[in-house]
């Protein structure tokens, strides 16, 4: 006799329905949920916020914006640019180094090294930024004068090094090695653990096949944390272009665009610009560093959305582990 079609619908149902949750998975359940909805509930406060307060500046007349009066763009512009700039260069700094520490720490270290490695490493994301200033400005930053006048002397007819040499290192060369600095444990981080879910089977197929440490690492290694490289790079890129204290206290801003690396004029950043200018400023003042840090919010939040991005984007490597 055929089974009803009540009979087939049945087991479908109960797989459907699944098994009934424990009130310790609801509770978790709710909360995971929570959190989430909370963090989404913050995010568009701060952007609700950013945008009344900024509204003012966004529509108010151009010469009353700014020193010389040149409007909103012509003074976000050159922050923008040493925001930009200045994270740039402390992730061409800290993204080979993430690389190199993450390879040495997983492949190359021995275990106890490598496991007191990894905890220093990330304890350096616990330093304070100001921590981080007071070392550039104090030790880093009179160490690199004699290194900029000869970069002046001998490097002057690039734009990088065209000078004047600063006399005190107050430079943006020292600014992006603090920020390189600052970045690194995150970028480690997440390259590290990409590194060492790197299947057992693809590493121990190409020693076995006669490939050298290097060439395994180049075959299998790196190609597996491929993504993991550019979303750690990029999440560093996140915290460098928020970075306040650290910047403010090294840098020795102006309001200009500049690529040189070694003189006294460089260009501010956003965030050390609202640092150093909000206690004294009022009224539309306020409201056009606020709109500057707009502009910032927007930068760093499509930054992290595309390391994000990228980091979903990794393909698994089925079949081995």
């Amino acid at each position: 006799m055929p089974p009803t079609k009540e009979a087939v619908r049945a087991p479908k149902k109960a797989r459907s329905r699944g098994a009934p949750q424990r009130p310790g998975d609801r509770v978790f359940s709710g909360a995971a949920t929570g959190a989430g909805v909370f963090i989404l509930v913050i995010l568009a406060g701060v952007t609700l916020f950013l945008i009344t307060e900024a509204w003012p500046a966004l529509w108010a007349d151009p010469s009353e914006i700014g020193d010389d009066g040149d409007g909103l763009l012509l003074y976000v512009w050159p922050l923008l640019f040493g925001t930009l700039w200045s994270a740039a260069l402390a992730l061409l700094i800290a993204a080979p180094m993430a690389v190199a520490i993450a390879l040495f720490i997983t492949h190359y270290a021995p275990r106890r090294v490598a496991a007191v490695l990894g905890y220093l490493i990330d304890l350096l994301a616990a330093v304070p930024s100001i921590i981080y200033g007071l070392w550039g400005i104090a030790v880093l930053a009179p160490r690199t004068v004699d290194m900029t006048r000869w970069l002046e002397e001998n490097l002057g007819f690039v734009p990088l090094f065209d000078g004047p040499a600063s006399a005190t290192g107050r430079t943006m060369l020292v600014t992006a090695i603090v920020l390189g600095i600052m970045i690194l444990p995150i970028a480690t981080a997440v390259i590290r653990e990409a590194f060492l879910q790197t299947p057992r089977l693809h590493e121990e197929a190409s020693l076995a096949l006669g490939a050298t440490r290097w060439e395994m690492i180049r075959m299998s290694v790196l190609p597996f944390g491929r993504s993991a490289i550019v979303g750690g790079s990029m999440l560093g890129l996140g915290r460098a272009l928020g970075e306040t204290m650290a910047v403010a206290i090294v840098l020795s801003p102006a309001h200009l665009v500049s690529f040189d690396l070694i003189s006294n004029g460089n260009p501010s950043t956003i965030a050390a610009n609202i640092a150093l200018d909000f206690p004294e400023s009022s009224g539309l003042d306020i409201n056009t560093l606020i709109a500057s840090g707009l502009v910032l919010f927007l930068v760093t939040f499509l930054v992290n959305m595309a390391a994000r991005a990228v980091i979903n984007r990794r393909r698994e490597f089925s079949g081995a582990n």
